[in-house]
């Protein structure tokens, strides 16, 4: 099938010809007829097949004939975070290069005073995220009531950062007789209940499983420890021979940190975060896409939405806490039909039950590898239920700093970082490391049936030591509950983790105080 047996006009099958595409994409296929009938639609497609397009073109050949007024939008299009909006805006400048249709986008980072000039000029197309369009109605900037079409992509994102409220009342303010395209990644009994708000009657349109992995990404997983992290990183990118990548953390202050390390091995990247300034964020993006830096390293402010042209790699440096930003994540790789590979860094005993959850929602395990000397192996497991003991303790840290400064030396690198050279400090988990026998129930030696409770407060009490290394299975257990209050906690660059969450009781680390044996 073409384009132009979509319905489109030959002006836009024209400009669609000129950017080099020939036939739709599955969710262009079915959204564009149905959109150019005037029917609502509730879309869902997993990311990088091309759900930007199957709104975009239709609408341009809709508001081909009219004529916008000042400070009255005819569409509004509701994207969560600055980059999608950016980039939806540059799929319309390129696919409407033969209409004369006008467009603004109100974000944040931007000056007011430019947007203004745009907005009272009078748009076809407004796209905008919440926060920014609601501040320039409140102005008296902006006018809903004439807007014909609207369009929310992304309603999964919009749920998750608490955007709904927003758009609610932003859609209270848009005539009732409206066409409204409401699209997400999945469509989740939340999300339809969702949509069941602003759209009427419409076409459901799922072109792909709920967080199902395209077939053209391959997927690796790597198990290490925590101080070897980085050193795994820089043998991959070599070893791989990286053309460009994302690689994703979960944290700011470790974006920072990281490109420091990098920066001394001789590597460039960039990074893109959301304290950065929208300036900032957009010169960065454009020196990576233009390959000038090869590798960007970014929060998940970057996981959706974003269309990087040809990207070889991504990188899971932090194992993402929520499922659902492992599919789109690696979704930035293997798009348009060509292959990408995925890696995943794993080596906290959280990441144990992360993968744990990647690997149910997406209905298949994550293959291992190994690095060894450098070279990427295959290990020939084809789950994370083999998976190695994790250890936090001084001993594995200095061995993974010598580690760490041989490479650098080999490498000529101009200085090691101080991350890398000493163990962490004040973390709770070496804390616990250096007690082995004060808990024995968390150290015992792996087995194949998880202890009992009742056996490892047993079990302390007799022995009052215990050597081995601990199995993750294990020890992920007793810290489960005291671990769930700060589950999100990882996500928070200002909050450091406690000098001790171990949470244990009296009775399971073995020691009693003296007054309370009286």
């Amino acid at each position: 099938m073409k384009f132009s047996d979509l319905g489109l006009s030959d002006e836009l099958s024209r400009a669609v010809a000129d950017l080099g595409y020939t036939s739709p994409t599955p969710i262009q296929e079915k959204s564009i007829p149905i959109v150019l009938m005037g029917r609502d639609i509730l879309g869902s497609a997993q990311t990088g097949t091309g759900k930007t397009a199957s709104f975009t073109l239709p609408m341009i050949d809709i508001l081909a004939s009219g004529r916008a007024k000042a400070r009255l939008p005819r569409s509004l299009i509701l994207a969560p975070t600055r980059e999608l909006a950016a980039q939806v805006a540059d799929s319309f400048e390129k696919f409407s290069s033969y209409h004369k249709l006008s467009m603004a986008l109100l974000i944040g980072g931007v000056s007011f005073t430019e947007q203004n000039a745009a907005l009272s000029k009078g748009v076809d197309v407004l796209i905008a995220t919440p926060g920014r369009l609601l501040d320039h109605f409140e102005r008296g900037k902006v006018l809903l009531n004439d807007v014909k079409i609207l369009v929310i992509d992304e309603a999964d994102r919009m749920l998750d950062m608490g955007f709904i409220p927003d758009v609610e009342r932003i859609a209270s303010l848009l005539p009732r007789m409206r066409q409204t395209l409401f699209f997400s990644a999945t469509l989740s009994d939340d999300i339809q209940k969702l949509g069941a708000k602003f759209v009427m009657n419409p076409k459901v349109i799922e072109v792909a499983p709920p967080a199902a992995t395209a077939d053209t990404v391959a997927q690796h997983l790597i198990w290490t420890d925590v101080k070897k992290k980085r050193q795994i990183l820089r043998d991959i990118l070599r070893h791989e021979a990286v053309k460009n990548a994302v690689i994703f953390c979960n944290r700011k202050r470790d974006i920072a940190e990281l490109i420091k390390s990098l920066t001394r091995h001789g590597f460039s990247a960039v990074a893109l975060h959301g304290d950065m300034t929208q300036s900032a964020r957009l010169e960065a993006l454009q020196r990576f896409k233009d390959g000038e830096v090869p590798l960007m390293i970014a929060s998940d402010v970057a996981a959706r939405g974003l269309d990087i042209a040809g990207l070889s790699h991504v990188f899971n440096f932090d194992v993402p806490s929520h499922a659902e930003d492992y599919v789109h994540r690696i979704g930035r790789t293997g798009r348009a039909g060509k292959s990408g590979r995925a890696f995943t860094i794993a080596a906290s005993k959280d990441d144990i039950k992360y993968i744990g959850f990647i690997e149910k929602l997406i209905s298949k395990p994550i293959p291992q590898i190994t690095v060894v000397d450098g070279r990427v192996v295959e290990s020939g497991a084809k789950s994370s239920a083999s998976k190695p003991t994790i250890s936090d303790g001084k001993a594995g840290a200095k061995a993974d700093a010598k580690t760490d400064d041989s490479h650098a030396s080999e490498n000529s690198a101009p200085a090691q970082d101080a991350s890398e050279k000493s163990p962490s400090k004040g973390r709770g988990r070496g804390r616990n490391a250096k007690k082995p026998a004060e808990n024995p129930a968390q150290n015992d030696v792996a087995t194949e049936k998880p202890t009992e409770p009742t056996k490892a407060k047993s079990a302390s009490a007799s022995s009052g030591a215990s050597s081995g290394a601990s199995s993750p299975a294990q020890e992920a257990k007793p810290a489960a509950k005291p671990a769930a209050k700060n589950k999100n906690r990882n996500r928070d660059d200002e909050l450091p983790s406690p000098p001790d969450c171990s949470g244990n009781t009296l009775a399971e680390t073995g020691h009693v105080p003296a007054f309370l044996r009286r």
